[in-house]
């Protein structure tokens, strides 16, 4: 009546999965001069104890397996390679959703600036005098312009992607309009394009 529930997968399994790709890159790289092994000699390979014997080096090699994907991750962010991304930034849409605000100047970039001058400008500014109200005016002129820019690009993004995809996966528009507030050395994954370098 009820379906059993799926079990995740234990960092034995992470451990075995991260050998096995490694054994197949390595017959990638090595081509068809090995023999095929044979199915009996791959079931006995495959098969483990329930309980590993050795806890201590189970639990070591589980940590080094999680910290080999951290690192795989991390390198991820700077290079860009899709293989490793986190589940969030994956995708031909979110890579060229990525190309195109990067490619761009927008204003949102600075947004983070403007809030910090303005709070250190209303420090030293006393909040009943007359120039504080030019003071909130910029800021609140700023902040406009701000949301018109970002608007302009998520209808330039939704066009684009249109174009080139068909139909746009849901969030990608979003995903390109809150990496645009963000200033453009801090963004993650780091920009793999110059600026005015849109993608095709």
């Amino acid at each position: 009546m009820f379906g059993r529930k799926k079990e995740e997968p234990s960092a034995q399994d992470v451990v075995d999965q991260s050998a096995l790709e490694t054994a197949a890159e390595r017959d990638a790289r090595a081509g068809k001069g090995t023999p095929t092994p044979r199915r009996k000699d791959q079931e006995a390979a495959r098969k483990r104890p329930l309980v590993p014997t050795d806890r201590k080096a189970s639990k070591a090699a589980e940590r080094a397996a999680i910290q080999d994907q951290r690192q795989k991750m991390r390198q991820a962010l700077d290079t860009g390679d899709e293989r490793f991304l986190p589940l969030r930034d994956k995708g031909p849409q979110k890579r060229f959703v990525r190309d195109y605000v990067d490619a761009r100047f927008t204003l949102g970039e600075y947004l983070m600036f403007g809030a910090l001058v303005f709070v250190l400008i209303s420090l030293l500014v006393p909040s009943t005098s007359d120039q504080m109200i030019y003071v909130l005016g910029g800021f609140w002129v700023m902040f406009l312009a701000v949301f018109v820019d970002v608007f302009i690009l998520s209808r330039k993004l939704r066009k684009r992607l249109t174009e080139k995809f068909g139909e746009v996966e849901r969030g990608a528009v979003w995903y390109g309009s809150m990496r645009a507030l963000q200033f453009r050395k801090l963004r993650l994954p780091k920009p793999q394009v110059k600026r005015g370098q849109y993608p095709s």
